[in-house]
């Protein structure tokens, strides 16, 4: 490997970014020096490399109209961005890659030689015939001088698209992109292993949602904490943007990260984000062992949690008023398979009784 590929190299694996990669064609050199200098491990999540047109169809959910075109490495990047969204480190910048090339002729500049590379992150849609290298050290907002032998006419100019803010949140709630992640906390320098979640509303967010998640945290100390927000309700239309802004504005205040998903159901919430810890009421402990909701069937219900189960799913359950009662998990019917994925936080831990539905009838309309 010649010095300015490593040098390059060792930028990437130093910026703190991880990535998904998809490659059809080409590019196996430049995967060879990524995965070749050590800190790989902490920015490639994933790699793959759907060769045949079915392998790409299923990739993509859809057969691209041509193999080899800046529309096919675009799709692939996207998909990869959501796949790394999922896989990622608690804290960390995420990016998916796609590159799709033909290589016309083994000699060298006989023939035409197409690639495109593409990289997505949260804001930024970045497409070019640079190599994967180069693309991938701009995604991680590294400097790459990159010595080719492809000649300057055979360049295009690079498309950059820039998202704002509403064009994120936008395309959360049209299932484009599966998650906005506001990081507002300051333990972002901290190394965690998953991430511990309070889903809600949050209309609004009270001191009662702050200190269940700093309890249920205290007892998972290797997990980064974070509520979360689903656009899309399971029985309402889905939020709209201003109204997603407006909740977020209150995690700001207060410096806790939030989550803004397009995944009402737990099952769903479970694959987005795998081996992470919900921290749930004991009303939706209740509601998810409940067979009613899996229409009467009980073998459905447990069949589905069994799956949140091997994903690495916990729930922590709060003790909450249950038609007037105060409930904790060891006052609910959990089924024998799935008694370990819940884990009780004791009352003497974390009760407040108050709700965010009391507080808006109190404040009225």
């Amino acid at each position: 490997m010649e010095s300015w590929v490593r040098a390059v190299v060792e930028a990437i694996h130093s910026s703190r970014a991880q990535a998904v990669i998809y490659l059809a064609g080409g590019a196996s050199q430049a995967l060879g020096w990524l995965l070749s200098v050590p800190g790989a491990s902490g920015t490639v999540l994933e790699v793959v490399v759907p060769y045949s047109r079915a392998s790409m169809a299923q990739l993509l959910g859809k057969m691209p109209l041509q193999f080899t075109s800046k529309q096919a490495a675009e799709d692939m990047a996207l998909a990869a961005f959501n796949r790394a969204l999922k896989l990622s480190g608690p804290g960390l910048q995420v990016m998916g890659v796609g590159f799709t090339g033909s290589l016309a002729s083994s000699r060298p500049k006989h023939g035409e030689h197409r690639f495109y590379v593409s990289t997505r992150t949260q804001n930024c849609l970045r497409t070019s015939h640079v190599t994967l290298s180069k693309a991938i050290a701009d995604g991680c907002k590294v400097p790459a001088t990159i010595q080719s032998d492809v000649q300057e006419p055979e360049l295009p100019k690079e498309s950059v698209e820039q998202f704002d803010e509403d064009q994120e949140l936008q395309q959360v709630i049209d299932g484009q992109v599966c998650m906005k992640v506001y990081h507002f906390s300051d333990s972002m320098d901290k190394n965690f292993n998953r991430k511990i979640i309070l889903p809600g509303s949050f209309n609004p967010l009270h001191d009662g949602h702050l200190r269940l998640l700093e309890v249920a945290s205290s007892m998972c100390d290797d997990g980064l904490p974070c509520f979360e927000i689903s656009a899309i309700n399971a029985d309402k239309p889905p939020l709209s943007i201003a109204e997603i802004k407006r909740r977020v504005e209150q995690f700001r205040k207060v410096g806790k990260n939030v989550i803004i998903s397009n995944q009402p159901y737990f099952y769903k919430k479970a694959e987005l984000f795998p081996g992470s810890a919900f921290v749930i009421g004991a009303d939706t402990a209740a509601r998810l062992v409940n067979p009613k909701y899996y229409g009467g069937d009980y073998n459905r219900m447990l069949e589905i949690l069994l799956e949140c189960k091997n994903t690495g799913t916990t729930f922590l359950v709060g003790g909450r008023n249950i038609e007037g009662v105060f409930k904790v998990l060891e006052d609910l019917d959990i089924p024998v398979e799935l008694r370990d994925m819940f884990i009780s936080i004791p009352e003497e831990k974390f009760r407040m009784d108050i709700s965010s539905t009391e507080i808006r009838k109190k404040q009225g309309p």
